[in-house]
């Protein structure tokens, strides 16, 4: 039988965890800010890693989507660090019971928050990332194993320098965060069956690398991070203010998994609005992809939207547009085409708005606002794991909560069970 490569690092792993259990909240938020301020030391030898990273990126022919969620600067890890400190203010979780009942027998029960034990997580070329995971898992006293993208070795090399320097700084083992540096493919089904070591494993990537780990892991795998959203604007919305929320959740940063894809116009008000969004959105680069009503009406301004095109998460500046009869239509086309991710409706009818928020299961759903909040930042989390689009668990934007499960905790005066 052969070896797993990676059984080193979970034992390690695993025994750093241990060594997480005996923190208290105080020794973990320190610990955090340990990591904040080495952040800061090394900023210099991250951003020169980084640098080099980008180059080789573009000589590669690495997507503009990619190179921009690849790219690190100064106001970037200056909001890296800015989440760590919301991380940091956020409740510590764990030892919290979530319940407590007296049984009839006198018998206090209650189930209480205790850490995952070992995460692993895998994902594409988003450095940032490296320093959400260590930091969510250390605050919830759980160790992690990542593994980045080819495209960010050197990025991620320099970023676990300061994450080691910190636990060492604060007399923990470096083994709590751990990163598989390598870029050999044959890595990722090692750590996908490290199920001895391994408690739970979260992709962050492409629609491929999720099909992997579902078909591969021998440990649950919480899903997520792809977005095909939605917007429907209905009749009874204002539309010179549901302008300006296209314009954000498709513009503002095209590149991310809670950027717009798809535009639903009410066939009342298309004619109207729909010239609107394109002397807005032209002018800015957006191509849109228009079904056949729609492009009717844009007048050149559109091109006709192929066969899966409503089914594509663009990552670009790229939109997909619809006219529907009206909400339910609506609901049908987000039924049939979401990731089930974030959608929103624009309506100052409240009859639709709440039609539309019980009929649609996504794990964000927003009346008059952008797609673009469903981020663990935005909802007060700090920094966020993933964003998952999956039921069971935990959904939406994972913060600390989403790193923890829980122990029934019985307390007895000397109970036997008759």
């Amino acid at each position: 039988m052969t070896t797993n490569p990676l059984l080193p690092m979970g034992e390690k792993a695993r025994a750093a965890s241990y060594a997480l259990l005996g923190l208290g909240a105080a020794e973990k938020n320190a610990l955090l800010a340990t990591i904040s301020a080495q952040l800061h030391a090394h900023q210099e030898a991250i951003l020169a890693a980084n640098a080099e990273d980008m180059i080789l990126a573009e000589q590669s022919g690495l997507s503009g989507a990619m190179l921009d969620r690849l790219l690190l600067t100064p106001e970037r890890l200056a909001a890296i660090r800015a989440d760590i400190d919301t991380v940091i203010g956020l409740a510590d979780p764990v030892g919290i019971d979530i319940d407590s009942r007296l049984l009839e027998n006198g018998m206090r029960l209650a189930r209480r928050r205790i850490p995952l034990g070992v995460v692993g997580v895998i994902y594409e070329a988003r450095p940032n990332v490296t320093v959400d995971v260590a930091v969510l898992a250390l605050k919830t006293g759980n160790a992690a194993i990542m593994r980045g993208g080819k495209e960010t070795v050197r990025s991620n090399q320099a970023l676990m320098v300061a994450i080691h320097a910190a636990l060492a700084e604060r007399g923990l083992p470096k083994e709590a965060v751990q990163l598989i540096d390598n870029p050999d493919r044959t890595l990722v089904t090692a750590l996908l069956n490290l199920d001895s070591h391994v408690d739970m494993v979260i992709p962050r990537g492409g629609a491929g690398l999720h099909q992997l780990c579902k078909e591969q892991a021998r440990m649950p795998v919480i899903t997520g991070g792809i977005g095909i959203c939605h917007m429907f604007i209905d009749r009874a919305a204002d539309l010179k203010r549901a302008l300006a929320l296209v314009e954000n959740a498709k513009v503002q940063r095209p590149t991310v998994c809670n950027a717009l894809d798809t535009l639903l116009v009410h066939q009342q008000v298309a004619a109207e609005f729909l010239p609107q969004v394109a002397a807005m959105l032209k002018p800015q680069g957006v191509t849109l992809k228009a079904c056949p009503k729609a492009l009717a009406l844009l007048s050149g301004e559109a091109e006709a939207a192929g066969e899966g095109d409503f089914d594509t998460e663009w990552l670009s500046l790229v939109l997909g547009v619809k006219v529907v009869a009206d909400v339910n239509e609506a609901i049908a086309h987000i039924r049939a085409h979401s990731s089930e991710h974030s959608e929103s409706v624009i309506t100052e009818d409240r009859r639709v708005a709440d039609q539309f928020v019980a009929a649609i299961n996504s794990a964000a759903v927003y009346v008059n606002a952008s797609t673009r909040f469903t981020d663990g930042s935005q909802f007060g989390l700090g920094a966020e794991v993933a964003v998952s689009t999956q039921k069971l668990h935990a959904r939406g934007p994972m913060g600390l909560e989403a790193l923890t499960t829980y122990k029934w905790v019985g307390t007895g005066d000397y109970h036997a069970r008759q």
